[in-house]
């Protein structure tokens, strides 16, 4: 046991002195949660549009003051002309133009409809979609309040209800997926170099010489990056509820363990790469391309699964980030126990045991 704990102490300092890898391990986590947690989402915010007020009556006045009253748009400027439609998107002035017809008042007056047209620049194809379906939302909430006392036949009122997230904020989805990024990210990474490190600058040889058995040396070399990592998922979770406002509905704990069993599995895959390359260079490089990119490609928190190819979505499932996802999301989100989770859980485990297993049968004890 004191063996295995001097193992453990050396890899300790080794990061201690290596302050590159401190900052890394500890500052990155938390510059990547506020980055992304602000920067990558979904929602569209403050677009700039314009009006072709035809009409320019009460009405039409009314309706634009309620498009421009919403977070999601900024009144741009009025334009005179439809020839000023396609100008004013080749500029880069707006994103979405409102026509109002002529006869709008006196439409909504005599037959109790008019016409309203939304044209977007659909260049960025799904922020012309979500604009368009903001502002069909804020005309039909337009159109409710005028007829509200109204009793017109044959009317279907349709009543939205948004679960788990009701403001529809973005971080709600990105939080678990930056988490699973970044702790996949700092414990694959990190731990693939560990080895590697020592086969480069000769420690390895002495270390072998000692009568130290694989598993002792694997585990004594993660022990450090598991400790780091958990403190990780404790700055990410204080950060993600107290500034990005994402609150924790499920069990902590649960969430927590949830949490160590991913850097776990992270840090043997992290151990396989370090036990079956000679270099820093080409450990980094395959922690990147092989793990990293597929956690923000394939693992479903920045595109959705179900649209990829039947290949594509074959090989997410051997992407560990995947299930951590899904956990993550259903505890922390929807606020779900282990009974509806048990079987993400169970994947996790299994690849553990079999990345560990990997890395310790490939874990030589000469060098050659």
């Amino acid at each position: 046991m004191r063996q295995f704990l001097s193992f453990v102490k050396k890899e300790f300092y080794h990061i201690i002195r290596d302050k590159q890898t401190l900052f890394i391990l500890l500052g990155m986590p938390i510059v990547q949660i506020t980055i992304f947690g602000f920067a990558l989402t979904n929602e569209v915010k403050n677009a700039r549009f314009a009006v072709l007020d035809l009409a320019k009556d009460v009405a039409s006045g009314q309706l634009v003051n309620q498009l421009e009253a919403s977070t999601y748009f900024d009144f741009d400027k009025s334009i005179l002309t439809y020839q000023d439609v396609a100008k004013t998107f080749q500029k880069g002035d707006a994103k979405l133009v409102v026509v109002i017809p002529p006869s709008f008042a006196a439409d909504l007056l005599h037959f109790n409809k008019a016409q309203v047209q939304l044209i977007a620049d659909a260049a960025d194809p799904n922020t012309a979609t979500t604009l368009v379906n903001y502002a069909t939302a804020i005309i039909r909430d337009y159109q409710a309040r005028l007829t509200q006392n109204a009793e017109l036949p044959y009317t279907i009122k349709v009543e939205q209800r948004m679960l788990y997230n009701p403001q529809l904020k973005g971080a709600y989805s990105f939080v678990p997926g930056v988490m699973a990024m970044v702790l996949m990210l700092v414990c694959t990474l990190m731990t693939a170099i560990t080895i590697v490190r020592e086969k480069e600058t000769g420690t390895m040889e002495v270390i072998l010489v000692s009568p130290v058995w694989p598993l002792k040396m694997i585990v004594a070399k993660a022990i450090p990056y598991l400790l780091l990592s958990i403190i990780n998922i404790i700055s990410i979770l204080l950060l993600s509820v107290f500034v990005l406002e994402v609150p924790i509905k499920g069990s902590l704990a649960l969430l927590v363990a949830e949490g160590i069993l991913f850097i776990v599995t992270c840090l043997a895959f992290g151990m396989l790469i370090s036990n079956s390359t000679t270099s820093q260079q080409t450990a980094m490089f395959i922690s990147l391309v092989g793990m990293f990119l597929p956690t923000v490609m394939l693992s479903g928190f920045m595109f959705p699964i179900e649209n990829m190819p039947l290949v594509l979505q074959i090989v997410s499932n051997a992407i560990p980030a995947k299930w951590f996802y899904i956990i993550v999301k259903s505890v922390m989100i929807k606020g779900v126990g282990i009974q509806y989770i048990w079987k993400e859980t169970l994947i996790l485990v299994g690849m553990t045991v079999l990345l560990l297993g990997l890395s310790i049968k490939n874990f030589k004890i000469r060098l050659g």
